[in-house]
């Protein structure tokens, strides 16, 4: 088969052995693979804060696919099944802190991309049934890779708990996670979405969606929150933070400042600098702050009910596709301002 290969910054496009089963994991045909905002940065080695595996790898976090074959342990899953492989993998130990990793891509301990080191952007990848999730029957046809995308915003705001009638404000809207964060919020039935960003071609687009307001940030933390209070047009119940690579905590603060009393903020970020707190204000005000990091092992199959259902539009979330033999520029695409979810397919 053919493969992305990463040995350290150098990326090349090989041909491999095919994949072979392993216990409790399943071979998935690749059909499409998201392309990451940062991977052109990743290949490059200016990402410090990231752990890639030891030794050449196949990099890719996530994907739509079938799965080929099946390794002994798996009970359920079986071959020309339709699937979502996420990367999002969690030790099945039973302790109280179990190792965790983003396969493909980082992990805090080492040893866990040792045994789990190869991601989706190659025809086929091996991958531990945890991260696999079937998708539905009705959508047998649906071109679901967008899914993926919603990911990471969805369990920021499961993790907020979002109740249906809640307005919720999305810093970083005009990103890649964050205007996905519009659509997901928008699906969980929030009253209202207060989408705040600063790239305006993203935010007229988002202004488009029923229930949406745009703002623009301006970098003035006081008046960037009283933007946001009044776009929101009564209290503001959860902001998510999906600001990526900030070197100010300017436009967090100004989510933070325009929460209602007991109003909750998800940091789900990338942010470089400190975030000063007023200790006295955050008190009397009963704010939380509160940090989350992926989602639960369920929410796949949770979104893709969601798709099932019509309450999460997939087709309103624009996308571009590149053959997987393009994904130089497939890279540069996803790394332009406001660029649409970068999709590289396996069919050309």
């Amino acid at each position: 088969m053919k493969a992305w290969r990463l040995n350290g910054s150098t990326l090349t496009y090989d041909d491999v052995p095919d994949p072979e089963p392993r216990d409790d994991a399943v071979v998935v045909r690749i059909e499409a693979a998201p392309v990451l905002t940062y991977l052109r940065d990743y290949v490059a080695g200016r990402l410090p804060h990231y752990s890639p595996p030891r030794g050449p790898f196949t990099p890719g976090t996530s994907g739509v696919g079938v799965v080929e074959r099946v390794g002994r342990g798996v009970f359920t899953l079986c071959p020309g099944q339709r699937v979502v492989v996420t990367g999002n993998y969690t030790s099945p130990e039973n302790v109280p802190q179990p190792v965790t990793a983003l396969i493909g891509l980082t992990a805090a301990s080492p040893d866990v991309l040792d045994v789990w080191p190869d991601g989706t952007l190659a025809e086929k990848v091996v991958a531990p049934v945890s991260t696999v999730t079937p998708i539905p029957d009705e959508l047998t046809d649906t071109d679901v890779v967008a899914v993926t995308r919603c990911l990471v915003p969805y369990g920021g705001l499961l993790r907020g708990r979002l109740q249906p009638g809640e307005t919720v404000v999305v810093n970083g809207a005009t990103g890649a996670f964050g205007s996905a964060g519009v659509h997901v919020a928008l699906a969980l039935g929030a009253r209202r979405v207060v989408a705040a960003g600063r790239n305006e071609a993203v935010l007229e687009r988002l202004s488009a969606l029923d229930r949406v307001v745009p703002v623009r940030l301006t970098g003035a933390v006081t008046a960037d929150a009283d933007a946001l209070r009044a776009a929101a047009a009564g209290p503001v119940d959860l902001a998510l933070d999906l600001v990526g690579n900030a070197t100010s905590p300017d436009s967090t603060l100004a989510a933070l400042a325009s929460l209602k009393r007991t109003g909750r903020l998800v940091l789900m970020g990338s942010a470089t600098a400190p975030l000063p707190l007023d200790y006295t204000a955050l008190m009397l005000t009963g704010r939380e702050i509160i940090g989350n990091f992926m989602y639960p092992d369920d929410a796949p199959a949770r979104l893709l009910n969601l798709v099932a259902t019509g309450l999460l539009d997939l087709t309103a979330m624009p996308s571009a596709r590149f053959a997987l033999a393009d994904l130089g520029a497939a890279m540069d695409a996803a790394a332009t301002a406001g660029a649409p979810l970068v999709v590289v397919r396996t069919d050309g």
